[in-house]
């Protein structure tokens, strides 16, 4: 396959990221969706504030599945990609991810906690093609000691349960699937290209039957379309009889390049909620104030209604601390 310039952008006068991409070859191209492939310098990021993981992971930039309220959007704008539609139509893989990773978990402590999937979903359409999301784990496979979760609403995470029960045998693993609604209607408005509930729901199940613990996260739960008691019991009871462990769920942020989507999707589909949205995040991308302590409080009850945890409570049977955290050969490679 020959090598072209990806996006026709100058790059001389760009640096950093945005150089990178300008200067990316394309991988394929279908229907209106472009892949390229672009070099990075680092695999492993470090999350900030109160995350439960002091790492993340994630092998693309921009996503396919197009959710109308995703706030990685502003991703692209740093490589002056400032269209709401290149988020999903310009995809990004990036290169050497296995060999960079290896390297990078000799400096770190798994235990940590190093989450994959946190801002653009690493099981999109586009791990079909390229498999960066199955090379992370082949090097995650050869670790010791290392806490990891993945983040999906994609059951093309089943491929990879083989490497995952590999993982599992000396590290601790889990998974979430997110399903926004169990309404397969109102998730194809939401989230225009990502899988069916059913499939993702059939994910789950096919997970929890090959022992890899996994969680469904309603995420993100949105005022007035998502967040009522009947539909998230809805997905509970669906979710228990799948398999999960846990639901864990936070509400709707909005940051202003997801606002620009998400604000004519309301428009469009939901015209009476668009001046009470306008009013809540034009001036906050968070909601605050007592509506957090009421999901907070209704996802409670749900989880108790339907046995299911807050989150993955599992104690880290599985990390052996006699031994090098990640590979045995760490110490030496020191």
């Amino acid at each position: 396959m020959s090598a072209a310039p990806a996006i026709p952008l100058s790059a001389t006068r760009l640096v950093g990221i945005a150089k990178l991409a300008a200067e990316s070859v394309t991988l394929e191209a279908k229907r209106v969706v472009q892949y390229s492939e672009i070099e990075c310098r680092s695999v492993l990021n470090r999350a900030g504030g109160q995350m439960p993981f002091r790492w993340s992971i994630n092998p693309y930039r921009g996503c396919e599945f197009a959710c109308r309220y995703c706030y990685a959007r502003y991703t692209h704008e740093f490589m002056e990609l400032r269209d709401s539609r290149d988020f999903e139509d310009r995809i990004f893989a990036k290169a050497r991810v296995g060999p960079i990773l290896r390297r990078e978990l000799g400096k770190i402590d798994g235990r940590d906690g190093i989450a994959i999937g946190t801002a653009t979903d690493p099981y999109q359409p586009a791990e079909r093609r390229f498999r960066r999301t199955r090379e992370i784990l082949e090097v995650f496979a050869m670790a010791r000691g290392v806490d990891l979760t993945i983040t999906t609403k994609s059951d093309l995470v089943t491929p990879d349960i083989d490497l995952l029960q590999q993982i599992a045998v000396h590290n601790r693993v889990g998974v979430n699937i997110t399903i926004t609604t169990v309404d397969a209607t109102l998730a194809r408005l939401l989230e225009p290209r990502a899988p069916h509930p059913d499939l993702r729901l059939r994910a789950v199940r096919k997970l929890a039957d090959a022992g890899i613990p996994v969680g469904v996260f309603p995420n993100p739960i949105m005022p007035l379309i998502t967040d009522q008691e009947d539909r998230l019991d809805k997905l509970a009871a669906a979710a228990k009889a799948h398999g999960a462990m846990w639901l864990a769920g936070g509400v709707l942020f909005l940051m202003p390049s997801a606002q620009r989507v998400f604000f004519p999707f309301l428009q469009l589909h939901y015209p009476h909620l668009l001046r009470r949205y306008q009013e809540r995040f034009e001036s906050d991308a968070y909601l605050r104030g007592p509506y957090r302590d009421t999901i907070r409080e209704r996802l409670q009850r749900i989880r108790q209604r339907h046995g299911l945890a807050a989150s993955d409570t599992r104690p880290a049977q599985n990390q052996d601390s006699s031994q090098a955290v990640l590979f045995p050969e760490a110490a030496q490679l020191a």
